[in-house]
């Protein structure tokens, strides 16, 4: 990867964890949502990697907030089990059926309008 490729992806990284911090307890957001509020509407893909890579940083980075448009738990197998990322939303009163947030609507926050 050249220099300014690698730098433009670190660089995004860094913003969708600096968005992922501003969600707050008992709310979750998508990937799609964090795209769109970076400007980059179609790179919701992206933003699962940057929270894949958000396991390492020395800073707390709420990645379990984040899933994806329809509230499934698709991220689930980066939280070192397949229930750590249910039993983290569950644990700020998100209800979870089947690996689906069942009260998305509700517990939706949006970047684009909250930040």
């Amino acid at each position: 990867m050249s220099q300014s490729k690698q730098k433009t992806s670190s660089d995004f990284f860094s913003m969708v964890h600096e968005v992922t911090r501003c969600i707050p307890y008992g709310r979750i957001t998508s990937y799609g949502a964090i795209a769109r509020y970076l400007g980059s509407g179609r790179s919701a893909r992206m933003v699962g990697w940057a929270l894949n890579a958000s396991h390492t940083s020395k800073d707390f980075i709420p990645a379990h907030r984040v899933v994806n448009h329809n509230g499934l738990l698709t991220g689930k197998y980066h939280f070192g089990n397949s229930t750590t990322m249910a039993q983290l939303l569950e644990n700020e009163g998100i209800l979870i059926e089947n690996d689906r947030i069942i009260n998305f609507d509700e517990k939706f926050w949006d970047p684009n309008t909250e930040l």
